[in-house]
């Protein structure tokens, strides 16, 4: 699997980069260099291609996009799980105040997060931290807060047990038998052996 990222550039350098990249001998244009550095912070950084720098922000996309690679222009080949882009700006452009770009790379995906996937549940803060504090506590071999251990251990025991035992049979139902049916379930034929007799 190869690591890949979007460089999303302003239509000006995109034009210069593929100008570069089209020429044959690269040494000849004034955009003979491309690089990217990243201050400490590790999402913004600068682009350089040539003698000129843009301020680049490293974003996170709202959902991963899947790349794939041909040899023989029939069959394709994933190639990698994309999950960031590089975005790139004027210089006189705004920093975007956050870490997570709004929109995916084509037009359907405008504005995903809001439009196509599902909302995040509303949990309450102190709940959160609440139960988080409790987690912590019971790694490290406590308890958690307003709850006795011996009840819940014996609840769990009780629910074990309860779920070993088998239920009790059902007895059979019971049917009318007829006064003519014996016990083997054949009819009396005390009748009919004596009329055999009788003939």
């Amino acid at each position: 699997m190869d690591e890949q990222f979007i460089l999303r550039v302003p239509p000006n350098v995109a034009e210069r980069i593929e100008r570069l990249l089209n020429e044959t001998d690269p040494s000849s244009s004034e955009d003979k260099s491309l690089d990217l550095s990243f201050n400490e912070d590790g999402r913004s950084g600068t682009f350089m291609i040539g003698n000129e720098h843009f301020p680049a922000s490293l974003l996170d996309l709202p959902c991963v996009v899947e790349s794939y690679k041909t040899y023989d222009d029939n069959s394709l080949i994933k190639a990698a799980d994309i999950g960031q882009m590089i975005m790139v700006r004027e210089s006189g452009d705004a920093a975007p105040d956050v870490i997570e770009y709004r929109h995916g790379l084509t037009p359907p995906m405008r504005d995903a997060r809001k439009r196509r996937f599902r909302r995040e549940p509303d949990l309450n803060p102190e709940l959160v931290s609440r139960v988080e504090k409790d987690l912590l506590k019971i790694m490290a071999g406590g308890t958690a807060e307003n709850h006795d251990a011996e009840a819940a251990e014996q609840e769990v025991e009780e629910n074990a047990r309860g779920a070993n035992r088998k239920p009790a049979p059902k007895p059979a139902p019971k049917h009318d038998v007829p006064e003519n049916l014996t016990n083997a379930g054949e009819p009396d034929r005390s009748d009919s052996e004596e009329s055999d007799d009788s003939v």
